[in-house]
């Protein structure tokens, strides 16, 4: 589906805030509101837009670290890597799990209140994951820009 700018404002303006009335967010592409909520209702259909959350602070709600595990699982398999990804997709602590590319496998966002609650967490739960080869846990020190919107300005 191709975007036109008053797509993009829309889009734009939904990430600066979700909470946003239809007849301010029309107000401000410069539309009116029935065809303004005509596009949103669209965004939605083709799962541009694929939902609204509230950005939480994670420190505020108890989930003072943040990891990124590299997984390097045992083969090549498509069978082993869709079992993990099965597996990890119901992990509550990771938030995030990527397939990459390179030496690494999978690249997992996990949370946990403190070191010992990652800790236990990493060695009963991520190291049992199956076809598991390698982890390797980077502790993110400080947050210098956490992903909250996507560039709008790139479409």
């Amino acid at each position: 589906m191709a975007i036109d700018k008053t797509e993009i404002k829309i889009l734009k303006l939904l990430q600066d805030d979700a909470r946003i009335t239809n007849q301010v967010l029309a107000e401000k592409v410069g539309m009116s509101a029935s065809p303004c909520w005509r596009r949103v209702k669209k965004l939605e259909e083709e799962n541009i837009i694929q939902g609204y959350r509230a950005i939480l602070n994670r420190k505020k709600i108890g989930l003072g670290v943040m990891v990124f595990v590299r997984v390097i699982i045992d083969s090549d398999s498509e069978a082993e890597a869709q079992k993990f990804e099965q597996e990890v997709t119901e992990l509550e602590n990771v938030v995030a799990c990527y397939s990459i590319g390179g030496d690494t496998d999978f690249l997992l966002q996990v949370v946990s209140h403190d070191l010992d609650s990652y800790a236990d967490f990493a060695m009963t739960v991520i190291r049992r994951l199956p076809g598991i080869k390698e982890m390797q846990s980077m502790f993110v020190l400080k947050e210098i820009k956490p992903l909250d919107a996507y560039p709008i300005s790139l479409i």
